[in-house]
């Protein structure tokens, strides 16, 4: 095969394999997800979320009783939703916070195999000591023997927000 016929060939064997690669990811209009947490305290999990894990409120809304049962999200409750961005840019996952005034059943579990479902958030930080700094401030209580080192740079800290889910700092000493 002569040079014009190879690069022919690789042109079109690189169109090809950007168009399937590329397929699968036209299914998302993002490459963020959103991720709604029900909790006990409105204010005083977004005041966490906000003060001690370093969020970013980026907007809220309200969903009406109508709007809500039509679309399956509750029975006929209308609720208010606070989302919060480790950034406020658009492809940042978004934490999007909401209660029903209701106690929260998983408040006391001790480990994240103790209740089935979403556990945990992990969040990967370029620096560790400011995390620290704020869940000191805060009184938040660190779990485990963290902070602790996972390799020669990097540390890990785990703490659990007001309603009991556990949010895991990665990041660097």
């Amino acid at each position: 095969m002569n040079k014009t016929k190879k690069l022919i060939v690789l042109f079109i064997c690189g169109i090809l394999t950007m168009s399937f690669s590329s397929s699968a990811q036209n299914d998302f209009a993002k490459s963020a997800i959103s991720i709604g947490i029900v909790v006990e305290d409105l204010d005083k999990s977004l005041e966490f979320y906000h003060n001690v894990v370093g969020m970013v409120k980026v907007r809220e809304f309200t969903v009406d009783s109508e709007k809500a049962q039509r679309m399956g999200l509750s029975n006929g409750e209308s609720f208010d939703i606070k989302v919060l961005k480790l950034e406020n840019s658009e492809q940042a996952t978004e934490l999007k916070l909401m209660s029903f005034k209701k106690k929260t059943s998983h408040k006391n579990q001790k480990y994240i195999p103790d209740e089935n479902g979403i556990r945990y958030i992990t969040i990967f930080v370029k620096s560790m000591i400011p995390v620290l700094e704020r869940v000191k401030k805060h009184n938040v209580k660190t779990l485990g023997e963290t902070p602790t080192m996972l390799d020669a740079n990097r540390q890990f800290v785990l703490i659990k927000d007001p309603d009991g889910n556990f949010v895991e700092f990665i990041g660097s000493k």
